[in-house]
């Protein structure tokens, strides 16, 4: 069968930088960080105390306040952004088929807030059984999706794709494979996560990934830096609505981008840490530009997934020079992680957004707090170091890596009539 052309058509997002998608493309170029001291709880004894949260958030802003109290924060955060990215793209039932709308959505963690919450009020008690009635819709990842399309009425697929870190950008992938496969013809898709609590910033500490730099938060994710001491956790949520081309023409739509490749692979190596060499994010990246059918020097920007880790820094680099060549001191490179922090599942579908609206803009985001090099990576090529860059970016390629060694690509590309 003839696979179907898919092309992005609205876009939300709930960020450290702001909360809408124009609030985040500005603090992006603008190199600000999202880092600060942690409010959602007292963090003083913690390795770690500050995180990059989203700020100025009030839930009863957006939802009638038992309503609110149904859903966790990540799954507020998922309506949030699907709501802008659906008015966005201007979905109605008068021009769209709700039988043919999906809703595949992405998170690694879920409700861990209403978990940690739950088994919390449980220890405290006398050991009666007193369970909030809501406590398992509110935690289970599967409830974003749910509530999306219960919200808009969207009867296509609906699921939630779980692989750690990369769950947005599988996500994406799958929606974009159902519309090429004409199994439906729009789906909101993205991620949303809110695991900035105790267990949240206690559990990573543990694992020794996060940054300690509790005297400069601001500064505390900096990829490709030579003192980079591990990642800060973020929050959040991003949206994206796919559509396949015909559709959205037919209808008028405004189309963003078009998403041209979508591949994920395993590093079978460790649970937590990458391969040293790189040897599956270069197969996912090998696969993306292959299943697009474009060359590498077809691409000109590279939104790493760059999470300020000593090792992981260093093994995506070395797959980007391998599979690039010489063509990888050509392109820019850049990790948005350094201003947002990494959202965990939520992570992919952000930094899309990033790489399409640096597409729609010809400005590749910054990747700030470099100040000293690492004499491991390769000078010589462009990680758009603490300040924005304008160049023409018609191709546009994300990254994002999760636990379990679980890796994804997506490729984005202005549309070619």
């Amino acid at each position: 069968m003839e696979l179907k052309r898919v092309v992005v058509t609205g876009l939300g997002a709930l960020t450290p930088l702001g909360n809408s998608v124009s609030e985040y493309w500005n603090g992006l170029i603008n190199g600000v960080s999202g880092a600060a001291p942690i409010t959602r709880f007292d963090a003083s004894k913690f390795k770690t105390q500050f995180a990059c949260e989203v700020k100025g958030y009030e839930a009863e802003n957006y939802f009638d306040r038992k309503e609110a109290r149904k859903m966790d924060l990540f799954t507020q955060f998922a309506m949030v952004v699907a709501d802008e990215a659906v008015k966005d793209a201007n979905i109605t039932d008068e021009n769209a088929d709700y039988d043919r709308v999906g809703v595949i959505w992405g998170s690694g963690i879920g409700g861990l807030r209403t978990f940690q919450e739950e088994c919390v009020n449980f220890a405290h008690g006398d050991g009666t059984p007193r369970f909030n009635p809501f406590f398992i819709p509110k935690m289970i990842v599967d409830i974003s999706a749910g509530h999306i399309s219960i919200k808009h009425g969207f009867r296509g697929p609906n699921f939630v794709t779980v692989s750690a870190c990369a769950s947005a950008t599988n996500a994406i992938i799958d929606s974009y494979n159902y519309i090429r496969l004409n199994m439906a013809d729009i789906i909101v898709t993205g991620g949303s996560e809110a695991a900035v609590t105790e267990a949240g910033i206690g559990g990573f500490n543990a694992l020794k990934a996060l940054s300690e730099r509790n005297d400069s938060p601001e500064t505390a994710s900096r990829p490709f830096d030579a003192d980079r001491d591990g990642f800060v956790l973020g929050e959040g949520a991003g949206a994206l609505i796919l559509e396949e081309y015909e559709h959205a023409k037919a209808r008028g739509a405004k189309i963003y981008a078009e998403i041209i490749g979508g591949a994920m692979s395993a590093d079978a190596y460790h649970i937590t840490a990458p391969h040293p060499e790189g040897r599956g994010a270069l197969m996912v990246m090998k696969n993306v530009l292959q299943q697009s059918g474009i060359k590498p020097e077809e691409v000109d920007y590279i939104n790493v997934h760059g999470t300020s880790t000593p090792l992981g820094d260093l093994s995506e680099v070395k797959a980007i020079k391998q599979v690039f060549g010489d063509h990888a001191y050509k392109l820019n490179i850049s990790s948005t992680k350094s201003m947002t922090g990494h959202l965990l599942g939520a992570a992919g579908a952000i930094e899309a957004i990033a790489s399409i609206l640096a597409i729609q803009n010809n400005i590749v985001p910054p990747t700030i707090n470099h100040f000293t090099d690492d004499e491991n990576l390769d000078s010589g090529l462009n990680l758009t170091f603490n300040k924005a860059q304008e160049r023409e970016v018609k191709v546009a390629l994300s990254n994002t890596f999760g636990f379990g060694g679980h890796n994804t690509s997506v490729i984005f590309r202005e549309l070619k009539d």
